[in-house]
């Protein structure tokens, strides 16, 4: 390819709007262009990355025995209906209508939509496992689009699906996906960790997150250092350590003017704030909820969400005049003992095990001390409701977590029959019973992984592409298009590379020698030759883009480093 004849609008600027570095390289360096709030077009250099990491992972699901297909964006009311996610699944749903004022949405996922795809003429476990996918595009109504392509309305994405006749062939079909992600993103050239993952809206009690490190990610990463665990914020496990060898007193009411806040309370009874049982005040569904977690800890909404089985826009806070009506109080010293309305108490275990707590007496100014679960105030249990911190104990109580931000580019969930038995799918097993498909989901950020490796995979001066994935693996400079023997000898490069099979790009443009190197930094392509001056002794400048250094050598050799570079990287 000439660059004389190409489409590639570079820009010296950042973008206004841009927050992380993959945003500002991919439109500075002509990747991508806003047409609006969240929504982008890919321009040629864009889309030949979309094109290379599309082509890794068609390679490595068909490898695992996944057969591509290609479903309609458009969805039918009907079958989300029956999943029962047409109004669980929130308002990051685009719901349209037709002229016949029928309902569809615009796809955030596939679940619905593949197995209504099955069910009808999969109907044997003769024709067992199966495993379907495709690479569309999705659309979700983000509340607040941010980080360019990483978080945008719609965006590209590889999803796959699923049957089998039981969970030991879903597990089987798990590990395939799980094997599969691994290659595709060791050929992305990514640092990732394989995390646990929170099911959410999609269903299923197993999941995995494969997450790309960068401090930018919006995803939080625990893990521990000398073991396997790790996993994402909102499922997070860790040990909290309690005295529960610690004297029960007697409860007692006091007096705790203007102290609202943990902190206040805990300053004004000179305690420390884990001895403080925080009341968070809810409204699920229009109910009220009081939920008792340490002073010290965060409610975790995901782990409050998965028990309560809500979608997360049918919770919210509680507004000011409900906790009047229901505790009598002001804000702020509401608690799980003396409500004057019925109210759902929801205690965190570990609040179970702390002695002599301090709880908000539902009563203006005043909170209980030493108040013990059982005797003093009742509720009922939650294994886990808390947000882990940096520094908590591992479960087994052997290391401590620690923290790291990462980009969500892979997810894999274990659906069991969540999805086929709503749509009615069934299938005859070998007795001639029927059976609802044991299903799987298996999802990959196609333009969100190109998010991930610029984030990795930056400099100052622009993009270091990864060879697998650049949009070309090579990159002539012609630095005086009018001198004759630089033009000679970068033909003859661009021509041989070209026989050679190598994507090439020959910058043959009337520009600066300054404007063509500051445009080949920022676009990143991995390898490059410059001609230049010293073409008349048949020299040439080799460097490649991850370490800048320039070799100067003759035009033939060039070629040849070039060439055998290139395809050594293609073969890792």
């Amino acid at each position: 390819m000439r660059l004389s004849n190409y489409y590639m609008p570079t820009l010296r600027d950042d973008p206004q709007d841009a927050e992380t570095q993959s945003h500002k390289l991919l439109v500075r360096g002509a990747f991508i262009r806003k047409t609006s709030s969240g929504v982008y077009s890919y321009l040629p250099l864009g889309m030949k990355v979309i094109n290379k990491i599309e082509n890794i992972v068609r390679k490595s699901m068909e490898k695992y025995d996944s057969i591509e297909v290609s479903t309609s964006v458009l969805q039918s009311k009907d079958i989300w209906e029956k999943s029962g996610r047409w109004q669980n699944f929130g308002p990051e749903m685009f719901k349209i209508k037709d002229r016949h004022d029928r309902e569809f949405c615009l796809g955030p996922t596939a679940e619905e939509q593949f197995t209504n795809l099955i069910k009808d003429e999969l109907n044997s476990y003769k024709q067992l496992p199966l495993n379907l996918y495709q690479i569309v595009s999705k659309f979700r109504d983000e509340k607040r689009p941010r980080f360019g392509i990483n978080r945008s309305r719609d965006f590209i994405m590889k999803d796959a699906y699923s049957f089998d006749v039981d969970m030991e062939g879903l597990e089987k079909s798990y590990q395939k996906m799980w094997d599969a992600y691994v290659e595709v993103f060791d050929a992305l050239d990514l640092d990732y960790k394989i995390v646990e993952g929170d099911s959410g809206a999609m269903g299923g009690n197993i999941s995995h997150e494969f997450m790309a490190l960068a401090e930018t990610g919006e995803g939080e990463i625990f893990y521990t250092e000398n073991s396997n665990y790790a996993a994402t914020d909102e499922s997070a496990k860790f040990f909290l350590e309690v005295d529960e060898n610690e004297k029960e007193k007697e409860l007692e009411l006091v007096e705790t003017k203007d102290a609202k806040t943990i902190e206040e309370v805990s300053n004004f009874l000179k305690i420390d704030e884990n001895k403080c049982a925080k009341a968070v005040d809810l409204l699920v569904q229009g109910e009220p909820v009081f939920v008792i977690v340490p002073g010290d800890r965060e409610l975790n909404m995901a782990k409050l969400i998965s028990y309560l089985q809500v979608p997360e826009h049918e919770i919210e806070m509680m507004d000011d005049e409900t906790i009047k009506k229901i505790t009598g109080a002001e804000p702020g010293f509401t608690g799980p003992k003396d409500l004057k309305e019925d109210v759902r108490v929801i205690v965190d275990k570990s609040i179970t095990r702390y002695k002599n707590m301090v709880i908000g007496a539902n009563k203006t100014d005043h909170h209980y001390i030493n108040a013990n679960y059982k005797r003093d105030f009742d509720g009922e249990v939650c294994e886990d409701l808390l947000t882990a911190k940096e520094g908590d104990l591992s479960q087994d109580g052997k290391e401590k977590l620690q923290l790291a931000r990462g980009i969500e580019v892979g997810n894999i969930f274990q659906l069991g029959t969540k999805y086929s038995e709503s749509l009615e799918a069934y299938f005859l097993d070998e007795n001639g019973k029927q059976k609802p498909f044991i299903m799987g989901s298996y999802g990959i950020g196609i333009t969100r992984s190109i998010s991930a490796i610029i984030e990795q995979h930056y400099d100052e001066n622009g993009i270091i592409w990864p060879t697998k994935v650049a949009p070309f693996e090579a990159w002539i400079t012609l630095v005086n298009k009018n001198n004759e023997e630089q033009k000679e000898i970068a033909e003859k490069i661009y021509n041989k590379l070209l026989d050679a099979g190598i994507e090439v790009m020959l910058d043959d443009r009337k520009e600066r020698a300054g404007v063509k190197f500051n445009d080949r930094d920022l676009v990143g392509v991995p390898y490059r030759i410059t001609v230049g001056k010293d073409a008349k002794d048949d020299m040439v400048e080799f460097s490649k883009r991850s370490d800048m250094e320039n070799l100067k050598m003759p035009t033939d050799e060039a070629i040849e480093k070039i060439i055998s570079s290139i395809k050594d990287d293609l073969c890792k």
